[in-house]
Parts: structure tokens; sequence; C-alpha cells
């Protein structure tokens, strides 16, 4: 027996309330009957559904009637009804309990709007998943590596919208189920297979709600959800091309085995394997940053700050609030080209999400890198404390190799006549490499201005050096920035200390006016 309008409505809420049944008290459908029937059952809250059928090349919808008796199936549906409302209420984010988890947590998505916004992904599901599909078989096959892993869910989601998008509806929903067997947390996963489930259901006859469209389109949860799945997709369609990194990285010594790149405008970290070959990208990973952006400035901006960092701790889990998930990586926020431009605030993490949150919105922290706890539980496994390169910019730019190298020749040539002006001990030649309010920083003391020369020429004392394990970082936004690591060995020493040095370019020279000795 087909279900009435009211009925239909109340199915179709519990569904993506829940994004999951075990038992859908009616018959599914295959093929374009459920393309169709996905439209009509989301048809309450997606403004143009049309441009989707369009593009799916839908068969006309059909009525198919429930199996079994009208009293079973009202028994059926409103059993499956009360355990997707129990899976809501136990599922739902929990309140922060510290003054920055509050802060955090008004960004983070509740049940409330999930629950009203599960349909809505419908349209992202349809016109998104056609797009990639499309994209498949157009982008150039010069490009980067698999997103991730087989194994990984936002993988696993993708291929839910690549199978639906080519019309493959069964195999579609079989994923999806299993997706959120497996994450039952991941709350775009649900929706995408509560509107899936929410397909199946007779469609009506009854005009659309127009009142609702127009209530859920300005929804903001609907929205986080959509840009969500958005810039999921976004990742599928555009990859880095092949045997390219990204222009930050002019050069990275081996004793950095890995190095990490967030695009915010993307919501991507890409994580790069480094070996004497060079950089290789070997995962990336959907991200959440600042909810007023980035370029951060002041403290308490909410956004997520730019240019080149370095971790600089892996802060252990049972130490934090469940809010930071896994773990955290701090970051060394402000580094000394943003305490030169008088930038503030601090405690910028890398971190993960609480245990009822898979995923936080693209725009969600305080100014945090937000991942997914299985995505973060991999980085953790890779960094490096003090090595592990973290470059954060608004879009990332990619070139060769050989372009890096290239771009790294005029600040090689400046760290060479720097080591050569040293070793000569002309203590006028080497005051031309520092600005007047450099700064050096080491585990004795702190020194300023360019009487750090002084120091400099009585510890060469016209030794031969062998400098090693070089890495050049480049930063440009208003000034032109190179972030260089080195070791250094004098001749007839077994072994020496390790030094970072930043440097700024002015007209065609570079200056040094910050340094920090590592160890």
């Amino acid at each position: 027996m087909a279900h009435s309008q009211g009925k239909r409505r109340r199915l179709v809420a519990d569904i993506v309330r829940q994004g999951r049944l075990q038992t859908p008290p009616f018959r599914l459908r295959g093929g374009q009957q459920l393309i169709a029937a996905l439209m009509t059952a989301s048809a309450l809250m997606l403004a143009a559904p049309g441009a989707a059928l369009a593009s799916n090349g839908p068969g006309k919808p059909g009525t198919t009637k429930a199996g079994g008796s009208a009293h079973k199936e009202k028994a059926k549906a409103k059993a499956s009804a009360g355990n997707a409302r129990a899976t809501a209420r136990t599922g739902a984010t929990g309140r922060a309990s510290s003054v920055r988890e509050a802060r955090e947590s008004r960004g983070a998505r509740g049940k409330k709007g999930v629950a009203e916004a599960r349909t809505a992904v419908a349209a992202t599901a349809a016109t998104s998943a056609t797009a990639a599909a499309a994209a498949r078989t157009t982008r150039k096959p010069a490009s980067a590596g698999a997103i991730q892993e087989a194994s990984n869910a936002e993988a696993r989601l993708i291929a839910v919208y690549e199978l639906f998008g080519r019309g493959q509806t069964r195999p579609a929903l079989a994923k999806a189920r299993d997706l959120v067997r497996d994450y039952p947390n991941f709350q775009l996963a649900q929706l995408v297979y509560g509107d899936l489930l929410a397909a199946q259901v007779p469609p009506s006859n009854s005009l659309p709600d127009t009142a609702s469209i127009a209530k859920m389109r300005g929804n903001p949860a609907m929205a986080e959800l959509h840009e969500e799945s958005k810039r999921r997709l976004q990742a599928l369609r555009e990859r880095p091309p092949a045997n390219t990194v990204p222009s930050q990285f002019l050069a990275l010594s081996t004793r950095s085995r890995y190095a990490i790149a967030v695009d915010a405008s993307r919501s991507r970290l890409y994580l790069f394997e480094n070996s004497d070959k060079g950089l290789k990208l070997t995962a990336d990973y959907y991200i959440s940053v600042g909810k007023s952006g980035t370029d951060k400035v002041t403290e308490g901006d909410a956004r997520t700050p730019l240019g080149v960092y370095y971790i600089t701790s892996s802060l252990d889990p049972k130490s934090l609030k469940d809010f930071y998930g896994a773990g955290a990586l701090p970051i060394n926020y402000p580094n000394p080209y943003d305490v030169r431009r008088g930038k503030t605030g601090g405690g910028i993490w890398l971190h993960g999400t609480p245990p009822q949150q898979f995923a936080r919105a693209p725009l969600a922290s305080d100014g945090c890198v937000v991942m997914a706890n299985p995505d973060l539980k991999q980085l953790l496994r890779k960094v490096q404390i003090g090595a592990t390169p973290v470059v954060t910019a608004h879009s990332l730019q990619w070139i060769s190799q050989p372009q890096a190298e290239k771009e790294a020749q005029s600040i090689t040539s400046a760290i060479t006549s720097w080591k050569d002006a040293r070793a000569s001990g002309n203590e006028a030649q080497l005051k031309k490499f520092y600005l007047p309010d450099f700064q050096r920083i080491s585990s004795k003391k702190t020194t300023e201005g360019i009487s750090v020369v002084d120091d400099e020429v009585k510890f060469a004392q016209g030794k031969r050096v062998q400098f090693k394990d070089m890495s050049y970082l480049h930063w440009r936004d208003g000034d032109d920035t190179m972030v260089v690591t080195f070791g250094e060995v004098f001749e007839g020493e077994k072994s020496g200390r390790s030094r970072r040095q930043y440097w700024l370019r002015q007209g065609t020279e570079w200056k040094l006016f910050h340094e920090e000795i590592l160890g």
C-alpha cells in the first residue's frame, strides 16, 4: 500500500534524521527509478532538481506499493522512526566544557541542524556526483595519485558519489550502508545514505511545500554540509599535476621524512613523503580551518595563520579534552616572520574531532586545522617533532621539481656568499648580510643586533666548514621570505650544530633577520 503524503513526509524525516534503516518498510527500487525517486523524496528541500534529473536521464517515476498489510507497514515505519530518533539523540555532539571548547563548538553542527539538513544533500549527491563522474573521463591523465587509501572513509564516500553519478544506484546504496555502519558519526555520509533510502519512498503526486524549500535553503547546517560535500568532490576533480610540489617547498633535507601543506580554499591537507628522489604526494585529507577564514593577525580573530611553520610537539590525547579527538600537533605560530609583522595569538594546532563527530564544517575552528580522527592518527605516526614543515596557504600553487631547484638558486648563492664572508673573517662584508634588528635565539642566550657578527667570526676562526641537510622553504605575500635550515660541521670535527635562518629579500639581495640555533 502506498504511503499517504503525511506518512511519507514523516517517514522521510525519520530516515534523514537517522541516515539509515535496518528494515525499510517498502520494496527497494533500482536503476533510473531510484534517481527520479531521490529527487522526488527530497523535493521539499531542493530548489532546482531538474538539472540533475536531466543529466541523469531518468525514466518516469512509478508508484511502488509496499509489501504486506498496512498494519505491518505502519508498525515497521514506527519502529524504524523510533530507532532513528534514538540514534540521533545519542549521536549528537556533546557540549564543550572548556572555554576554548565552548568557542569552537559554536561552529560545530548540532543534531538539530544536521537532522533538518539531511534531506538537502540529494542535490549535492546528484549534481556533484554527475560532475565528478564526468570529471573522471575529462581530466588530464597526468595528475597526482589516489586521494587516500581505499579503506579511507572519504574515498568510500566519493565512490558512492561516483556510482550514483553513473546510475549504479544499488551498489551506491550498499556502499553507503557499509560506510555509515563503519563510521556512524560521519554526518555527511549519513545524510547521503539517508537520502538514498528516502528515494525509495513511493512518490507523492502532491505539490512540493515551497515554504519548506525556502526555509531549508537558508539553513546554515544545510549550507555547511553542501560546502563540505562540494570541497570533498573538488579534491577528486582537481588533482595536483603529476610530479609537482607546492611552490613553498624549494628543497627539503631527507632528515625531514615528511612534509605537510594545507590549501584552505580546498579544505585540504596534503602529506608528502621525502626521499633522495624528492617529495612524493602520498595522501591528502579533508580539513577544517578557522570560522573567519585564514590570514590570522590577532589573538581571538578565529582565523588560521598563513605561512611556513614546523611541528613543535605532539600532545597526548589522554591529556586533552575529548573535543580535540585523537591528539594534537602544535605548530610554531607566531613564527619569527609573524612576530616581525606584529601578529599575535598562539595555540594553533592540528587536532582531531570529538568522538561523536567525524568532521567539522570547512570553516569551523578558532584557527586550528581540524582533521577527522582516523586521518589524524595516520599523521601522528609520521610527523617528526621540529623537523616536519607545515605550510598553510589560502591556495597552493604547484611547481615542478626543476622549477623549484631554479627558484632556489638565488638563496643558495646568498648562503654561499654568507659562508665565505664568515670564513674569511671580513666583518664588514659579513655585516652586509644582516638587518639592523637581527635576532638570534639559542639555548644559552638571545643576541640582538649585528654584534652577532663578532660571534660568527670568532666561532668560525677561519676554519673550513661543510654545510649539509639544506632545506629551503619559500614564502611570498607582501614580502619575499625564505626559511633555511641546515647543519654545519667544521673541518676536523665529528659533529656540528644545526641552524634555522629567516631571510628577507630586499631588492635583489637577501638579508638575515632571525636565526635559531637548534642544537
